[in-house]
């Protein structure tokens, strides 16, 4: 299926978007507890400071992210991986409320920000015809992450102090990313795309929208309306899963038991997906993407016992593993892929800010005395509606052919 070339693009986007849990929120949310008793701070405080640091990392991320189409791959990738190995030393000294932002921003900011970026354009520039299945499986390096390391650090929290867990994670990334990048992506330029033996498939040229022309474009604003759905909801609910499992009663343990039905299933709408969208292309899928997460609002809202955690989290999973894929294809579909890496950046930037939103409001409503029932009713609200605007617009998603 995939040449040489193509699987070493594969596995380059794999392990990035692994690597780019350390600065998720499913990651950063199981050191909550440890990170607020060390500072004796208040979630709403947490929240504050998680969402600012985030905040901030979205707007940087608008003008570094758009340099991924000027600077060689390789040396792009380098960068990030040390910053990222940086951020993680930095984290394992947090100390004050000022250390902790500039913790949290730096793992926002090289994490989730540049490294998923980095993964997810160079696939995206790279593939053509198998694009849904590479980004997909590109995308698996995070479901992994999200399968393994909840139990993996809950477990390790029990053994050693959350510092030492951080310093480790550092030393891993230093020594292993930038060798990695080097094997795979050294030789990997900027013209560089797969090399397509299907005679039956001629490729047609659309038009490559420059960032400016895609900010004019409305249809921009109401896909990124459903984008953003999943980024907010369920950074509060990673975020503040300690405060949903106290609220439920779900016991200690659920949550992280919970992550492996959404990473399952987050896997197995990945791999699906992949294939449906070359099949199909994203646009067409774009409709169908938040529907679970709508549902799961409702299990958040009915249900209590134990077993609807792991419903909850697996319906999120499920719209985890859409958003992942469509969130990367439906753009290059609509606007191309000369200036992708330009029109990434603020996408992943809207997706950061979101998150930003997403841990602010939880935590504010928290603070204020709201039910996690009443916030999944206003989650579910905001899902809706941008449902019913897309479903308006769903026939008017075509590029525009040269």
């Amino acid at each position: 299926m995939f040449n040489s070339l193509s699987l070493k693009v594969i596995i380059f986007g794999f392990i990035f978007t692994f690597f780019s849990s350390f600065g998720q929120s499913f990651f950063l949310g199981l050191f909550n507890s440890s990170i607020r008793e060390t500072l004796s701070i208040t979630h709403g405080q947490f929240g504050s400071i998680y969402a600012s640091a985030t905040l901030l990392s979205s707007f940087i991320l608008i003008w570094v992210g758009k340099k991924i189409d000027d600077i060689n791959i390789f040396r792009f990738a380098l960068y990030v991986a040390l910053l990222l190995a940086f951020s993680c030393f930095f984290f394992s000294k947090i100390s004050s409320i000022v250390f902790l932002f500039i913790a949290v921003f730096l793992m926002r900011f090289s994490g989730q920000g540049l490294m998923s970026h980095t993964a997810t354009t160079t696939i995206s520039r790279f593939f053509t015809k198998s694009r849904g299945k590479a980004l997909s499986i590109g995308w698996f390096g995070l479901s992994t992450a999200e399968f393994i390391l909840p139990v993996l650090i809950v477990y390790s929290l029990t053994l050693t102090e959350w510092q030492n867990i951080w310093l480790s994670i550092s030393v891993l990334i230093l020594f292993f990313l930038p060798f990695i990048s080097f094997a795979l992506i050294k030789n990997l330029s900027f013209d560089s795309r797969e090399d397509v033996n299907d005679k039956n498939f001629v490729e047609k040229e659309i038009k490559n929208w420059t960032r400016v022309e895609v900010l004019k474009d409305y249809r921009f604003y109401i896909v990124c309306l459903n984008m953003l759905a999943m980024p907010w909801i369920a950074t509060g609910v990673f975020v503040y899963q300690s405060y949903i499992t106290e609220s439920k009663e779900w016991g200690e343990f659920v949550i992280a038991k919970s992550f492996m039905a959404y990473s399952v299933l987050s896997v197995i709408t990945l791999l699906g997906s992949g294939f449906l969208i070359d099949k199909f292309t994203s646009r067409k899928l774009l409709i169908f993407m938040n529907i679970p997460l709508l549902i799961s609002m409702l299990v958040l809202f009915y249900l209590n016992i134990s077993i609807s955690a792991f419903i909850f989290l697996g319906l999120i999973g499920i719209s985890n593993g859409l958003a992942n894929v469509l969130g990367s294809s439906t753009w290059a579909e609509i606007y191309g892929v000369k200036y992708i890496g330009s029109i990434k950046a603020l996408t992943t930037a809207l997706m950061v800010f979101s998150t930003a939103f997403g841990t602010a409001l939880f935590g504010l409503l928290i603070d204020k005395g709201f039910t996690i029932e009443q916030i999944a009713v206003i989650s579910f609200v905001y899902i809706f509606l941008s449902l019913i605007a897309l479903f308006v617009v769903r026939n008017r998603l075509n590029p525009e052919y040269i």
